[in-house]
């Protein structure tokens, strides 16, 4: 018997003989069990952001996987921290948490190889980390789960390369990558590479971008810019963020926008390709993401192990494939769905091109 088996038979005991209701916690989830719920109640359970600079863990992922969690298990706590690209701050938060006495660590990593260590210290403690967004290649966590990273990348990258070819462009495509510390960037790359070596578009040059920081990502394209001018066709940038930085780069030099992906589906990103300056990004509702995160948090506080439906890197994984979006298809993935509002979208500088697209 493990030592979460053992605390959870040691506090069930004690509220049999006391009496005690021991489904208080937990009662919103079908899979959970009123001595698991007694045995966690006031757990704490640490989420670990790494960036400020992509607003999505602000805006959603935050308050998203604490509204599963007080779901699931009202009387816990969330610590929640967000590092802003520093993966040495993300080490002393990740302490914290234990030293605090979480049962369970979700962590987006800052630096995937420099997270080895939070998983190792956590696990000497029989403390569970999930991975989230971002894996841990070098040292296994218990768990990973997103969506396909490669396939992201993959997807973004074809999507532009079959829209340029309908358009019959001539010339080549800038490629900017996300963080060189972050491993899901590592495959979002992968997954561009598949789609653009073999098209016939040469690759004029790539980058990877220090901390996904747009402000960097918009100096890089206007470097290349000056160099290649009007050769340049297209640019697989691998969020939006780095997708905003390309566009501003392109309309502070004052040509023409070529097509601009993207990846996260933002809210500034819906409006770019609304107005026609961004040409597609990834949906991937992080709705799904973090309350999938949040149940497999709450099994393994309860001492169990969730099965993964996939591996990668050694690891557990649930991996959930994103949808494009363009122009096209826009009404239909983030506003029909119910994903975005029109009211936080189509302010005065986009009312026009919401009223052609029907977005209301």
């Amino acid at each position: 018997m493990n030592r979460a088996q053992m605390r959870t038979s040691a506090f069930a005991a004690v509220a049999v003989l006391a009496g005690s209701v021991l489904a208080a916690c937990g009662s919103g989830s079908g899979s959970t069990g009123g001595d698991a719920g007694g045995a966690v109640e006031n757990a704490k359970v640490a989420f670990l952001m790494p960036d400020l600079a992509s607003t999505r863990y602000e805006l959603q992922d935050k308050p998203l996987f604490e509204a599963k969690m007080k779901q699931l298990c009202p009387s816990c706590e969330v610590i929640y921290q967000n590092a802003d690209s520093d993966a040495a701050k993300q080490q002393q938060q990740a302490n914290s948490a234990l030293a605090q006495g979480v049962k369970a660590i979700v962590i987006d990593p800052v630096d995937s190889a420099a997270a080895a260590t939070i998983v190792k210290s956590a696990q000497a403690q029989q403390v569970p980390v999930i991975a989230y967004d971002r894996p841990v290649p070098a040292t296994p966590a218990d768990y990973y789960i997103s969506f396909d990273n490669e396939k992201i990348g993959s997807m973004i990258g074809q999507s532009l390369v079959d829209h340029l070819k309908a358009e019959k462009a001539e010339g080549g495509i800038l490629q900017v990558n996300g963080s060189p510390t972050d491993a899901a960037a590592g495959l979002i790359k992968k997954g561009i590479h598949s789609a653009v070596d073999p098209s016939g578009f040469k690759l004029l040059a790539e980058y990877d971008t220090p901390d996904w920081q747009p402000e960097k990502a918009q100096t890089w394209v206007s470097g290349q810019i000056t160099q290649f001018k009007d050769q340049i066709v297209g640019v697989v940038a691998a969020n939006d963020g780095t997708g905003g930085g390309s566009i501003a780069a392109f309309k502070a030099a004052g040509g023409k926008v070529p097509p601009v992906t993207g990846n996260d589906a933002e809210v500034a990103a819906a409006q770019r390709i609304i107005a026609g300056d961004q040409y597609n990004t990834i949906s991937k509702p992080i709705k799904i993401v973090a309350e999938a995160t949040a149940n497999v948090a709450w099994e393994f506080m309860q001492g169990k192990k969730p099965a993964g439906k996939a591996t990668l890197f050694n690891t557990p994984s649930e991996l959930f494939v994103p949808t494009v979006v363009t122009k096209d298809n826009v009404k239909e993935v983030l506003f029909d769905s119910g994903i975005m509002k029109a009211a936080d979208v189509c302010s005065s500088a986009y009312a026009k091109g919401c009223d052609e697209l029907g977005i209301k």
